[in-house]
């Protein structure tokens, strides 16, 4: 997880916000493969283009427990940084009901059932659509490393 050392710095933010769009959309559907690669369940990808000011995409994801949910939250966030795509911060670690990871862009939101259906994010973020992640995914190739590996 970020310690106050690895913490990228407000002009890393600003500069994360001239990112190309595709790229992340792209870095949002390589979450959501990863969580899907994890078992978490209920996956949904938002795009929030010009809906919230907070980010252009949310990854949402259902898992079944609280380590689960911590764990693959840490590896995000170990993911996006070997992929040139550092976490801003993160929260919920702790309790694992709800874990987000915020990645600027695209902000990763992974909770337990319960959590999730009280919080229930899509109903707030109504209006966006859903991004369709699964198309030309084989789950059987993807090696659970995220973006920008390629995938053998």
């Amino acid at each position: 997880m970020n310690n106050e050392n690895e913490k990228i710095s407000d002009e890393q933010v600003k500069a994360l916000w001239n990112i190309d769009p595709a790229v992340s959309r792209q870095f949002a559907i390589d979450l959501a493969r990863l969580a899907h690669s994890r078992h978490f369940n209920d996956i949904v990808v938002l795009d929030l283009g010009g809906r919230s000011p907070v980010a252009r995409y949310f990854v949402i994801a259902s898992g079944t427990s609280s380590q689960q949910v911590r764990s693959v939250a840490d590896e995000m966030e170990v993911t996006g940084k070997k992929s040139g795509n550092r976490a801003y911060g993160s929260a919920g670690l702790q309790e694992g009901r709800w874990a987000v990871v915020d990645f600027v862009d695209v902000i990763v939101h992974l909770f337990d059932p319960e959590f999730r259906t009280f919080y229930n994010l899509e109903m707030l973020w109504g209006d966006a659509p859903k991004v369709d992640w699964l198309t030309g995914f084989d789950a059987e190739k993807y090696d659970g490393f995220g973006p920008g590996v390629e995938i053998h």
